[in-house]
């Protein structure tokens, strides 16, 4: 799939969340790559680059307190290939596309990953 398709379905993803949840979301932008960095897989402790769908890294809003000013923002990165090797056709590719940034979402929301498994956003 182009690049500008798959990041036209991820600003889908984002469109398509639930108003209260938009009002939530603070100082955080969402990137799109082919794959993780060597330096992301040995980070997050993972050896193949198609284990990994996408990833948040900043500060969860629950973790922040009043001293959080100043901050770079928080990041979510959607990772083109690994989504794609799971399903070619646009709408599986969409569907995933917005698990995955619904999952990370979660993340910058400050839960983790046993209570996402509990939860749908």
């Amino acid at each position: 799939m182009e690049e500008k398709k798959f990041r036209k379905l991820v600003m889908e993803a984002i469109d398509e969340l639930p108003e209260d949840f938009k009002r939530k979301i603070s100082n955080l932008y969402v990137v799109v790559e082919d794959f993780p960095s060597g330096e992301i897989l040995k980070e997050q402790g993972i050896k193949s680059p198609y284990s990994i769908l996408g990833l948040y890294q900043g500060i969860p809003v629950k973790k922040r307190g009043v001293s959080y000013t100043n901050f770079l923002p928080d990041r979510i990165t959607i990772y083109q290939k690994p989504i794609e090797s799971l399903g070619k056709e646009a709408d599986q590719v969409k569907e995933r596309v917005k698990e995955v940034f619904r999952h990370e979402l979660g993340h910058h929301f400050g839960f983790s990953e046993t209570e996402l498994a509990k939860i749908d956003i």
